[in-house]
């Protein structure tokens, strides 16, 4: 027993430092897959136990990497079997002239945020864009594995047809009709820079003094014309500047001094958390809200109505 230890231990140190560094990334694949930040910590936490137990297999034909990927791409297409996608309300149906209205199916499941990694590559944020991963939802399980392999992993087809086990003819199909199913369903906003990133501060600035002095006139300003406001969990959402900032003011902002945010990035875009003040005088988690911005202008805000995200924001639950 005392020597089948000192063996397993070289061996188990041997597979962290292998497979440890790409722990982050994977997190980020599994979440494109699935949508859902919970889901995409237990299916990290299931490819690296399969890959303990397949360790001894591991024989170095493929880097460590393409083989995490590998596994984890396969884990997340199982946990996929029989799912219904995670949707954004504008994923759902049309725009509504007010928030008010019926719950969402029980069976609905909202994608959520995804708090960023200040040590992520920036070049690599794109491809979390929260318009882009709602868009993804909207294909087959197997077409959003191949179009994520390919066009954001930068894999051959060679390697996506070893990974999923089929042919390379196969992937190519899988890839047009995934490609052409993303063009239709991707809005125009996720293909618009924002601005550099000193104006991206101070518009986000602007944007959290407008709430925190309940000033419907100053968020008007910041709105674009077409400007879109979601409230998952809530299943309708609106469209239009005069729309949106006339519910803000009528539904959201209450008196001066009702809410404080804190700047924050999710999805590699600008996000603020919202702590509402209570009859108390603590202000509580609310709402995690994330940002488009087009040119000079807000285009989009989903407004995450969940405080259980906050501490995936590394937040309290006052302030």
């Amino acid at each position: 027993m005392v020597l089948e230890e000192k063996v397993a231990m070289p061996v188990a140190a041997d597979f962290v430092r292998l497979t440890e560094p790409y722990r982050r990334e994977l997190l980020a694949h599994c979440y494109r897959m699935m949508g859902t930040v919970d889901e995409a910590e237990d299916l990290v936490q299931e490819t690296y136990l399969r890959a303990w137990r397949s360790y001894d297999g591991f024989e170095g034909r493929s880097s460590p990497r393409t083989w995490l990927y590998r596994i984890a791409t396969n884990a997340c297409l199982s946990a996929l079997q029989g799912r219904g996608r995670r949707p954004l309300p504008s994923g759902l149906g049309g725009p509504s002239e007010t928030i008010d209205g019926p719950p969402a199916p029980p069976e609905v499941t909202w994608l959520q945020p995804l708090a960023d990694d200040p040590a992520a590559v920036v070049l690599t944020r794109g491809s979390l864009r929260l318009a882009l991963i709602a868009a993804l939802q909207h294909l087959p399980a197997r077409q959003r594995a191949v179009l994520i392999l390919r066009d954001v992993l930068g894999w051959s087809t060679t390697e996506v047809a070893e990974a999923l086990d089929t042919t390379t003819a196969a992937v190519k199909s899988t890839l047009q009709r995934a490609r052409a199913q993303l063009q239709r369903v991707a809005p125009a906003e996720d293909h618009v820079a924002e601005p550099p990133e000193p104006g991206v501060r101070a518009l986000l600035a602007r944007y959290m003094s407008a709430f925190e002095r309940a000033d419907t006139a100053a968020l008007a300003r910041l709105l674009t014309d077409d400007v879109a406001l979601e409230m998952p969990p809530l299943p309708t959402w609106l469209r239009g500047r005069e729309t949106v900032a006339r519910f803000a003011g009528s539904h959201i902002f209450g008196p001066a001094g009702s809410l404080k945010l804190v700047p924050l990035r999710a999805n590699g875009q600008p996000a603020t958390a919202t702590y509402r003040r209570g009859g108390d005088g603590l202000y509580r988690a609310h709402a995690i809200q994330v940002l488009t911005f087009t040119g000079e202008k807000i285009s989009s805000i989903v407004a995450f109505l969940d405080p259980d995200l906050f501490p995936r924001f590394g937040l309290a639950a006052t302030a």
